[in-house]
């Protein structure tokens, strides 16, 4: 990848509002943020969001990647976490967790994974929960208002938007494979980044539109 693509592939992902946090911030979150806009949203510093992304891939990849299990229950992490695992090679599990998955050898969907990634560490709070008590180690991507006191490895980005989930995933899968070698640096992906983007019906686009104006332009700016 030039100079010129690399900028090029920065200002896009930048441009996704990967590190817009919210109008919160935890203590365990305050090291990741920059500053705060003057409406008061808080801003995560985009090089430790890419220096975690790449620590994650390499905590990753000391693992069979086939026990790796990823879990959320957002809804737009759906299609990111689809198109990582299928990339990667990693497990899959959307939706609600199934109590017990990870500590209850008598159920029929109990898992040992070698490692537990999730989308959101309040959403995903059972997966975290069991992880520990099983002692697996946990990354989780987390937003300002996150409390990550449970999780190994923080990955700080904007946890909420469609697109900021689908340029975290992507950026992820991305170092994975080009720590394994299975990808050289100027060679594209099987999948664009807007192809890992939950897509969303003309109305939900609307009231999200409507609903986030603000913050869809700052990030464009910023």
């Amino acid at each position: 990848m030039s100079r010129q693509e690399a900028d090029n592939m920065e200002k896009y992902v930048l441009s996704t509002g990967i590190r817009v946090g919210t109008q919160v911030k935890t203590k365990f979150m305050i090291p990741f943020i920059t500053r705060a806009t003057n409406e008061g949203l808080y801003i995560i510093d985009s090089k430790k969001t890419l220096s975690r992304i790449q620590t994650a891939a390499k905590f990753i990849n000391r693992s069979d990647i086939s026990k790796i299990l990823i879990c959320s229950g957002r809804e737009y992490a759906s299609t990111p976490v689809e198109k990582f695992c299928e990339i990667t090679g990693a497990k899959p599990m959307l939706g609600r967790f199934m109590p017990g998955t990870l500590t209850n050898p008598l159920l029929p969907y109990y898992m040992e994974p070698a490692l537990v990634l999730v989308s959101d560490p309040q959403v995903d709070e059972q997966a975290i929960v069991e992880a520990t008590n099983a002692g697996i180690p946990v990354i989780a991507i987390s937003n300002t208002d996150n409390v990550t006191s449970k999780v190994d490895l923080v990955i700080p980005a904007n946890n909420r938007g469609r697109k900021s989930l689908a340029a975290t995933y992507w950026l992820l899968a991305r170092e994975i494979l080009l720590q394994k070698g299975e990808l050289k640096e100027e060679e594209p992906m099987k999948y664009e980044i807007d192809d890992f983007e939950t897509k969303i019906t003309e109305e939900e686009l609307e009231e999200e539109v409507e609903r986030t104006p603000q913050i869809r332009s700052r990030s464009q700016r910023q």
